[in-house]
């Protein structure tokens, strides 16, 4: 327990801190997207459940980051699964009100899980530098972000249940990170340096991608449920 008392830990431990704050907002809003529809109790569980997970999966993705990211077409994969979530989180509403709870919340954790670890591929990189290859220091920090980021879901689910637009910008915030995940997969590296203006563009289609389609996908699931349900109310 030695390192405790050298200034080093503690620095590199403020940094690996404030680099969770500044890299968990995303983490945060995938969060909350995926439990929204649960009842209270099933979302405090989902919330601390989904978030100790991820973080157990980030600490072990640290360890292989730096190789992980040089591997072609990994971030192209996570783009696309982001970009699959993000539709589905948006979608995903009317579906959910057909499961029982225990598959609603089993489904909201896979989701947390799934989601917080491709949107960390770029984001342990920070963490993994800060910690110089001290162990305990990687943990300890990884392991003081579950609270930040459970509080910062929980604040989160609060304003979309109060204001309902949000879920759409979080939704469109996924496909944004997705959009800039792709451009930096090292499959595609110099045909990204020949036009830059890429940069500005995959971002912002990849969050029209995902509120268009999700929206597109939802309404077109409400016309069918609705349709399906006209008959009985017809006979009834």
């Amino acid at each position: 327990m030695a390192f405790l008392s050298s200034p080093e830990f503690w620095v590199a431990l403020s940094q690996i801190i404030l680099i969770n704050i500044v890299l968990s907002g995303d983490n945060a809003v995938v969060i909350a997207l995926a439990c929204r529809s649960l009842p209270p109790k099933q979302q405090r569980n989902a919330i601390i459940f989904g978030s100790v997970g991820a973080i157990v999966l980030r600490v072990i993705l640290t360890f292989f980051a730096v190789y992980l990211l040089t591997l072609p077409y990994l971030k192209l994969i996570g783009a696309a699964l982001l970009l699959w979530i993000g539709v589905g989180l948006l979608k995903g509403e009317d579906e959910e009100e057909h499961m029982d709870d225990n598959s609603n919340l089993a489904a909201a954790i896979k989701t947390i899980i799934i989601a917080d670890l491709v949107m960390s591929l770029d984001n342990v990189i920070g963490v993994a530098a800060a910690a110089k290859g001290n162990v305990p220091l990687l943990v300890f920090g990884l392991v003081i972000s579950i609270p930040l980021i459970i509080f910062g879901s929980k604040i989160i689910l609060k304003l979309m249940n109060r204001f309902p637009v949000i879920i759409t910008l979080g939704a469109g915030l996924l496909g944004w990170v997705a959009g800039e995940m792709f451009l930096t997969d090292p499959a595609i590296h110099d045909f990204i340096e020949k036009h830059h203006y890429l940069h500005n563009i995959l971002p912002a289609l990849g969050a029209a991608m995902v509120v268009g389609v999700g929206k597109y996908l939802g309404s077109r699931g409400r016309r069918e449920g609705a349709r399906e349900g006209a008959p009985a109310d017809q006979a009834a």
